[in-house]
């Protein structure tokens, strides 16, 4: 049982070799503003956040895995798509991306707690028959340590680690000393619920354990 990643991620290539996957990844070809730009238009609405990451998810596991099956015939696994966005009182932070910008946001967030939604799609690629996908959203607070001085907040961002991921902050490096507790699955924070892929590739039919090809 063959795995692709949908995604060329770090975070969630590293969580997947963690859990003893070692998948091929492929970079989705998807214009993520078009593709919400579109959704919005169609339904005359902003997307909440839990909706936002669902749409993202679905459209890139959706391009990888008919990339997939046009290139390998004989590809049979599963492809595994993923988007992510922090939010705080309301407000969706996404990749600061300037020193500035990343600063801010951790003095502003010092002693306060926001939900990571991470969107999950998992479609079944299998020779001779339609593809089948399951998809859902997973959810995880974080909360921020009160007493994270100045000093730290700027050493942090002098790291260069906060600039490009979501929300400023990373639990499984230099950002996590600063973080007081995650409610619900940790990975979620990280880029992917490896619970929430492992239950939705259970409705596609795979087994956990089968998906396993690492050492």
């Amino acid at each position: 049982m063959q795995v692709f990643l949908a995604s060329t991620s770090p975070a969630r290539l590293m969580l997947l070799r963690q859990a003893g996957i070692e998948p091929r990844t492929m970079a989705p070809d998807v214009d993520e503003d078009a593709v919400i730009a579109e959704v919005q238009a169609a339904e005359g609405r902003l997307l909440p956040a839990d909706e936002h990451v669902l749409v993202l998810a679905r459209r890139k596991a959706a391009d990888v895995a008919s990339r997939v099956r046009a290139e390998q015939a004989d590809f049979d696994g599963i492809v595994i798509g993923g988007d992510s966005m922090f939010e705080i009182d309301g407000e969706i932070l996404g990749k600061p991306y300037t020193a500035e910008v990343a600063t801010r946001r951790w003095r502003a967030m010092r002693g306060r707690t926001g939900v990571l939604h991470s969107g999950h799609s998992v479609i079944r690629v299998h020779p001779g028959a339609e593809l089948r996908e399951a998809e859902a959203v997973a959810e995880a607070s974080v909360t921020f340590a009160a007493d994270v001085t100045d000093a730290e907040i700027a050493a942090y961002v002098a790291s260069g680690e906060p600039l490009q991921v979501a929300g400023a902050f990373t639990i499984d490096s230099l950002g996590g000393p600063f973080i007081d507790r995650v409610v619900g699955d940790p990975s979620t924070v990280v880029g992917m619920s490896l619970s929430t892929v492992r239950r939705l590739a259970g409705t596609l039919g795979v087994a956990w354990p089968d998906l396993w090809n690492r050492a």
